[in-house]
């Protein structure tokens, strides 16, 4: 998904040249002024964008805080991150000014001496909603770091997650690795919707697959009492015709034994990464991509 820029007219000369920079850095920027054509509804238009934004950047100058179209957005931003509980809207300070409640306690990229500062800053804040292939999952007494690495095995498509889930309190670390292999026919249709719909997409379309496999078996929970990995391996068919995969799951434990056996929700962790990608792509959660 996009990220949105709030700006006042008056401010467009900075606004043009953060816009450029972060389209070099391969940042899917909406600007009103580039996607408005003429006919358009705008407040339907800015609407829609808001509300697909992967996060709004706010300029913060004196003509933005008074202006009430970006008081609009702002608001718009604001309810999305009440509704959805994450960061959504990242604050921009071009100049002095009256700095509304809602940056008071936020940290802002500080733009008004040094612009890669603040561009650094930026980068470094959206790259938390803008990656669809990394990611971490928090729970109440453990979190849970994970990535999607994906290429060419000998002509065919693979898709590999890595997890590693860090307890609070205990004295270990779980690791879980996916290994995806595709067959021919599975290995065009990811070209395909590679082609049509971007890389991310693709791998959203293989991890919705596995979610769906994962869960028709339970979850697959494995219990973990030493150090050797629990395996498990299966096939998984898509949803075109011939597509389907090579799967192996590998689970183990690493660190201090504590006596206790540790049970692994590997459904949970895999339902974490589609949301998160869901999230980041603006698929719908209950869909196929």
């Amino acid at each position: 998904m996009p990220i949105f820029i709030s700006y006042s007219h008056k401010d467009k000369d900075f606004v043009d040249r953060l816009a450029m920079q972060l389209v070099r850095s391969n940042v899917h920027v909406w600007l009103d002024r580039w996607e408005l054509s003429v006919g358009d509804s705008i407040v339907d238009k800015v609407q829609e964008a808001v509300d697909g934004a992967s996060a709004l950047l706010v300029i913060l100058s004196k003509a933005s805080v008074e202006s009430e179209w970006c008081k609009k957005e702002l608001s718009a931003g604001l309810l999305r991150e009440l509704e959805e509980k994450r960061v959504v809207v990242m604050p921009v300070m071009l100049e002095e000014c009256t700095v509304p409640v809602f940056a008071r306690g936020k940290m802002f990229a500080d733009f008004r001496t040094d612009f890669d500062a603040g561009f650094r800053l930026i980068t470094e804040g959206i790259a938390k909603v803008t990656s669809a292939s990394l990611g971490r999952i928090k729970e109440a007494t453990y979190h849970t770091d994970w990535s999607i690495d994906w290429g060419d095995v000998n002509g065919r498509f693979a898709i590999i997650l890595n997890y590693v889930q860090v307890p609070n309190k205990e004295p270990h670390t779980c690791l879980t690795n996916i290994e995806i292999l595709a067959t021919p026919a599975a290995t065009r249709a990811f070209e395909r919707t590679k082609e049509a719909e971007g890389v991310e997409a693709a791998k959203l379309h293989v991890v919705k697959l596995l979610l769906d496999k994962v869960n028709e078996a339970g979850g697959l929970q494995p219990r973990l009492a030493d150090e050797r990995e629990k395996i498990y391996k299966f096939a998984m068919k898509g949803t075109g015709r011939g597509e389907a995969y090579e799967v192996r799951i590998g689970v183990r434990r690493i660190g201090e034994d504590s006596g206790r056996d540790i049970l692994v929700n590997t459904g949970n962790v895999i339902a974490g990464t589609y949301q998160h990608m869901t999230e980041v792509l603006g698929k719908p959660k209950n869909q196929r991509p």
